[in-house]
Formats: C-alpha cells, structure tokens, sequence
C-alpha cells in the first residue's frame, strides 16, 4: 500500500506528494523539480480538495492553519432587506462572491452578518488606515469575547479576525496565506492590482467575499473579480435603495457661464491645444491617447505650450468666478444645516476656505487635524467643511443632507462615492439629500460630468457657439446600471447545492447543530447545515436545499 498524498503550504502554494490516484487533481498541479514535488496555486486549495473528495481519494490536509471561531455578537440590528438578499445571494454561491451595494448601504454589517453565518478566523483588508480602523472598532464591539487585530500603520498583530491595509495584507501575503478560513475585501476594486492580488492567490481561504459601490475599473482588471474573489452574486443601486436604507435625493445641475473675459482666454487656450493636437495626430478620446499627449508634450516646445494650455484651460473651468457666486448662494440657501463641498483639486480648496473661512481637508492636512474637524463638523461646531479626494474614500464622514461638487474627475466611481456621503438617513426623518453639481458651461466639464453620470462617453470638447437650450433640466441619474431586482446566484460551486431560507443571522445556540427540526414553512435548514468534514461531500439531490459549508 502507497504512502497516503499530503497537502501543505509552502510559502504562498501548495505541495502535494505523493502524487494521489485519480485524474481530478492533474488540472491544478504543475510538477516542480525544484523540489520534486507538484505544486498548486493556493487558490486552488478549496477546488483541488473538492476533486480529491470526488474521487473518493484519500489524503492529509496539512495546508490549513485556520479553524472555527465562536463569534457571539453582542449586539444584532434587524436586517435591511437588501442586506438578507446579498447574504443569501452570496451563501448560494458557495459563500465566494461579490456583492455591489451604494455607498452608506450598510456593507459593513453586511460582512458582520456574513461572519456570523460562516463562523471561521477571517481577515479583513481594506484600502485606508481609516478604514482599518473603523472596521477594527466595529468588530472590537460585535465580538468582545474574540482578539480582533490590526496588519498595519505599526501594528503586526497576529489574530483570529485580522484587519490589514492592503498594502500591509499584500507584503504580509506568504505568512496569512494558511491562516485564514474567510476573506472579506472591502473596497475590492482595488484588489486586481499587480500588487495587491497577491492577497488573494497566495491564500487558501475557501470562503471569500467583497465588497463594493463600483467594481468597474478603468484598466478592465475588474473581470479577475471573478477569479480572485468569486462573481458578481447580488447588486443595487442608490436609486434602488432609496427611501428605504438611504435617504430619497435628488440631484441639481446648476450651469454656469463663464466670463467674457474667462472665455475668451479660454477658447484661446483650446485652440492651442487642439492644434496641436491635430498636427501631432493625437485623439484625447482614451487613456492611450493622454499618455501620447504627455509623452509628445515633453519632445518640443509647441508640446510643452500646448499642455500648459490645457492646463490653463482646466484651471479656468474648475475655478471659475461664476462657480464662487453659485457657492455663496448655495451655502446662504442652506445655511445653517451640514454642507459637504466637494472640488477636483487643492487650489480651489484653499482658495474658498479662505474666502469663506470654511474648514478644509486635503491630502497635506495632518492625521489629528483632520479628526478635530470632522468632529467639530459631526457636534455642528463646524457647519460646512470642503474637501478635495481625501473624503472620497476610507473615511468616516459626519452625516449632512447638502452636497456641493463643484469640480471632479470623469470618474463614475468617484461620484457614487461623493454622493455616498449624503445618503446615510441618520436621525433624520423623512430626510431627503441634495446634491448639487456645479458645472461650466461649454466647456471640458460638461464631457466629464456626463462621463461620471454614465450618460455618454465623451472626448473633451472643443468651445461650443451655439447658444443654450433654453428650459433644459438635467434629468435623474442612474448611478450603476442594472435593476432593482437581485442578480441570481450563479451555478453553485464547491459541492454547494441550492440555497436554504435560513434566518439571516443565526442564534449563537444554534452553531454546530447537526440536527433542525424543519417544515415546508420553517426558516429552519436541514440537518446536513454542518456536516463535521472541513468541506462537504458533494451534494446529491436528496441534499438540495441545505446550506453547508465546511466546519
């Protein structure tokens, strides 16, 4: 009788040997003479030990360093429906998968809720320090009873629920790779980096889910979601959500037209550019074509002009004297109720918070200056603060109901996440969010907002002579495409069959059970829910209907 094949971890991979019996393993391994031993990709953990299970193989898991958790929460909040939906959306897909809610939605309970159906040591990774540790202090409360810690900003903590910057998770990637059942990506847009998806692939966690407002990326790197994380398994939208878990809004364009000496000096500029543009043979329709432009830019002086023209052309639009009135009536409208204003650039920040003795965030402000004052905003000392990128992402921002974006990026994912920032109902009742978009008219901007807004796919624009439409409105936005009904879960992967009405979060009492009372009316699941084996057989017909995962 042949020695029984193991399966450990080395470094970041799989090694298996002695070679098992059966043909089901041969499409993850790759032999390596290195060591004289076949190698697997840590990914392929979960599928690998599937295939082996299929064929009845036997074998020895040494590869795993995690195991169960008792995750006692001490405190549960009844469940938006959109969160139910994601969380049983994500369990029919074998708890491996994406889900795609609005800024404000609540995805951070979403995850606690899935830790507490999937019971396991997890790993947290999220893009920011901030976020780190609001993600810490959350679970620190959910779960006292268990070490939560922190991979990060000086802290190396080696802990049954770890949350780590992705940078931090990213370098770390070889030594968490085995310790870890679950994986929740925060903001998992940024995990198909070249750095960062080492994060995913170097670890063997069988469950996995992510969490987003906007998965697209501008790079297309957004389709390895799939592959890294699992698919997309359930999506809403702002608009979808609205009037429910977020506040109903509405969103204001308000147009402005430039001086006459502002366009004049602007059409001036643009013509510079575009003719250089033209002679050089150089369309500004795509990414490809920017980085021609600043490549040519730097090879002759005509290049150097006409970048500095567009610049120029930039500033004129972004800040424009016109944009100032506006604010000024805005902030008058609306005073003295919590005012976010939003631009595309730290000029401008500085620039209105010393006009209007108005409390600004940038990149430069330091760490405590930037917390006193997104208290003193939260108590109401501070009615209004402004902010370039830094409250875009990773940041817990004080509730307001205004926003004002007066300048921006082409970025959908961008807006989402500003409009984001006045969606939380809060306290308020019947609250009702406004954002206002401030937008130069015949000029650049124009392209740009209707590039975030999803509407159209536009180059930069060249000026306009035509007068403007007199009565025209700007219509309601569709933030993300897609309906207001869930996704369905794709074909169940890992021997999971279909899914259970199991409650949403699950009594601490109830972990573990082998045996449930059920009826065809009952919430309850049936008696396979939690099969001893760290993964379950595979599913037969007369499983259909449970709702395993391996303990």
């Amino acid at each position: 009788m042949g020695r029984i094949p193991t399966i450990t971890f080395d470094r970041g991979t799989l090694l298996l040997h002695p070679p098992p019996r059966g043909k089901g393993w041969i499409d993850f391994a790759a032999w390596d003479e290195r060591v004289e031993k076949f190698r697997v990709r840590a990914i392929d953990y979960r599928p690998l030990i599937e295939a082996l299970k299929a064929e009845g193989t036997e074998f020895i898991d040494e590869a795993k360093g995690f195991g169960p958790l008792e995750l006692v929460p001490s405190f549960e909040m009844p469940p938006y429906q959109h969160q139910e939906e994601a969380l049983t959306a994500w369990k029919q897909a074998g708890r491996w998968g994406v889900v795609v809610l609005p800024t404000a939605a609540g995805k951070t309970y979403l995850a606690q809720l899935a830790m507490q159906a999937t019971p396991r040591t997890t790993l947290i990774v999220v893009p920011t320090l901030d976020l780190m540790h609001q993600w810490y202090a959350h679970l620190a409360a959910a779960f006292p009873d268990v070490e939560v810690g922190l991979l990060g900003g000086g802290s190396r903590d080696k802990s049954p629920i770890l949350v780590a910057t992705y940078d931090s998770a990213a370098i770390h990637a070889e030594a968490l790779g085995n310790r870890y059942a679950s994986i929740v990506f925060d903001e998992c847009h940024h995990l198909p980096t070249d750095f960062n998806r080492a994060i995913a692939e170097y670890s063997i966690a069988p469950y996995r889910l992510g969490l987003t407002a906007t998965p697209e990326r501008s790079d297309g790197k957004h389709a390895d979601l799939t592959q890294l994380i699992g698919p997309e398994v359930y999506r809403k939208t702002a608009e979808d959500l609205a009037g429910g878990a977020l506040a109903e809004h509405e969103i204001v364009q308000i147009k402005v037209k430039l001086s006459k000496l502002e366009r004049d000096r602007y059409n001036h500029l643009i013509k510079t550019r575009n003719q250089f543009l033209e002679q050089s043979h150089i369309s500004l329709g795509s990414l490809q074509g920017w980085q021609h432009f600043v490549q040519a830019s730097a090879r002759s002086p005509a290049g150097r002009r006409a970048m500095l023209a567009h610049r120029e052309a930039k500033e004129i639009a972004l800040g424009t004297d016109g944009k100032m009135r506006i604010l000024a009536d805005l902030l008058a409208q609306h005073s003295p109720e919590r005012i976010l204003i939003f631009t595309a650039d730290n000029a401008t920040v500085y620039r209105i918070s010393q006009d209007f003795l108005i409390p600004a965030l940038t990149h430069q402000t330091p760490v405590k200056e930037r917390h006193e004052i997104l208290t003193r905003f939260k108590e109401g000392i501070y009615k209004t603060i402004i902010a370039s990128h830094v409250l875009n992402e990773g940041v817990d921002v004080p509730d307001a109901r205004v926003a004002i974006l007066l300048s921006g990026t082409g970025s959908t994912r961008e807006y989402i996440q500003r409009l984001g920032r006045i969606l939380r109902k809060g306290t308020q009742k019947n609250k009702r969010a406004i954002l206002y978009e401030v937008v130069a008219e015949d000029t650049a901007e124009e392209g740009t907002s209707q590039r975030r807004r999803g509407l159209a796919k536009t180059t930069p624009q060249t000026p306009k002579t035509g007068p403007e439409t007199p009565g025209s409105k700007p219509q309601p936005l569709k933030l993300l495409p897609g309906s207001s009904q869930p996704i369905p879960a794709p074909t169940p992967i890992y021997g999971v069959g279909k899914a259970s009405r199991k409650k949403v979060a699950e009594r601490a009492s109830e972990w573990g059970e082998k045996q449930r009372k059920s009826s065809e009316h009952s919430e309850e699941v049936s008696s396979q829910d939690y099969p001893e084996n760290e993964f379950p057989k595979n599913t037969s017909e007369s499983d259909e209907g449970s709702d395993n995962y391996p303990r």
